[in-house]
């Protein structure tokens, strides 16, 4: 196999992206093999713009079809990880967009058949491949900080208007989507928290519903967590605000990051504050510290990163920079968000308990209403932009 050949499962907005970018030349090992949408203008579309490319309106189809080594889903969050795994149990690899579902007690389903399947499983993190994340998670996680002592990223500038959520019956709802803006916007910069810093053990959370949009799930959210080391976090979002901040702060007893303006800031310590605190005379002594910046020279490849370290774990058994069962780990973190929201902000033990939340999830999904759409979807030519790192 020199390359894998690649089905798209749901060409909206994200969809008709990756599909653009195969059919296009600009992901190196994938050809664009088969598509599928269960709407009719989109398939039309498709025939269009992905000529002598099989189309398909059922997703089992395309799966059982022969016609393709992988799969890439960009459906609805709830289908994820039914389609992912229909796809591994018929010998396929599966690549899926984030999140991995809606439901961690599902992503854990669907990680553990992905384990046994061998078969190569990824999620769409394509926030992993740009050098300034990296770079900081190279620090924390080589003790270039020292202990983690508090967290804080405030990422506020995933502002979205009325006619955003108007472009799919499924968006804002609990029926379509699952959830809001920590399920929708967020889980890139909550994947990255914990790839960054680790998972904590705890989580407190606030979840404000429709605080900005005439929407039924969340449009804002604060989360609180501790660490297992007593260390803590804060974590805040929301499409409701504009220009918006980015801005996430590490501190540690021998060091500090600081991540805005698309630039990284590492203050590191000579001596641990805590050191200093026992030994010193003084009452607020200067410690000495280096400091650098770092500014990365590109963005990274994002998407098409993505993408591509995929293909080459199909082809030649790479590492992937973003499995699959990494999604679980961010899930776990807008459940136990959402649960904690639900018990007006009480304390949850990590990992939560996945009946509790299902149960609960069911009865808002029972009584959610999918949305009238008013708005055309994409093109694929609007992407490049959106889905970029926002500082």
């Amino acid at each position: 196999m020199k390359t894998v050949r690649t089905g798209v499962i749901g060409i909206g907005n994200m969809g008709t992206a990756h599909a653009s970018w195969i059919s296009d030349g600009l992901v190196r090992g994938m050809t664009l093999s088969a598509v599928c949408d269960t709407d009719a203008a989109r398939r039309d579309f498709c025939r269009g713009r992905f000529q002598n490319v099989p189309c398909f309106s059922d997703p089992y189809e395309l799966i059982s079809s022969g016609t393709v080594d992988a799969v890439i889903i960009a459906v609805p969050h709830p289908m994820h990880a039914e389609l992912a795994s229909a796809a591994l149990k018929n010998g396929l690899h599966v690549l899926t967009e984030k999140p991995v579902d809606i439901s961690v007690s599902k992503a854990e389903k669907l990680g553990e058949l992905a384990r046994v399947s061998n078969r190569v499983f990824g999620i769409m993190f394509n926030q992993r491949t740009d050098p300034l994340f990296a770079r900081a998670r190279e620090i924390v996680r080589s003790g270039g900080i020292g202990e983690l002592i508090r967290s804080v990223w405030v990422v506020t500038n995933w502002y979205r208007t009325g006619a955003y959520y108007d472009s799919g019956s499924w968006r804002a709802t609990w029926k379509g989507e699952g959830g809001g803006v920590l399920l929708n916007q967020a889980p890139h910069n909550l994947d990255l928290w914990q790839w960054i810093c680790g998972m904590p053990v705890k989580l407190s959370a606030q979840c404000d519903v429709g605080r900005h949009h005439n929407v039924e799930v969340e449009d804002d959210a604060t989360l609180l967590v501790r660490y297992e080391n007593g260390a803590v976090g804060t974590f805040i979002t929301s499409t409701g605000e504009y220009p918006g901040t980015n801005r996430l702060e590490i501190s540690g007893d021998r060091g500090r990051l600081l991540l805005e303006d698309g630039r990284l800031k590492y203050w590191k310590l000579k001596k641990s504050v805590r050191e200093v605190s026992l030994e010193s005379k003084e009452n607020s002594p200067s410690i000495s510290c280096d400091y650098e910046e770092f500014l990365p020279e590109t963005e990274g490849k994002g998407h098409v990163g993505i993408l591509e370290n995929f293909a080459e774990a199909v082809l030649y058994g790479k590492e992937l920079l973003a499995p699959g069962t990494d999604g679980i780990y961010e899930l776990m973190l807008s459940n136990a968000a959402y649960l904690s929201s639900w018990k007006n902000g009480e304390w949850l033990t990590l990992p939560i308990d996945g009946d509790e939340f299902d149960k609960i999830l069911n009865q808002r999904i029972a009584a959610s209403s999918l949305r009238e759409t008013k708005i055309k979807k994409s093109d694929g030519t609007d992407h490049s932009a959106r889905w970029k790192v926002k500082w």
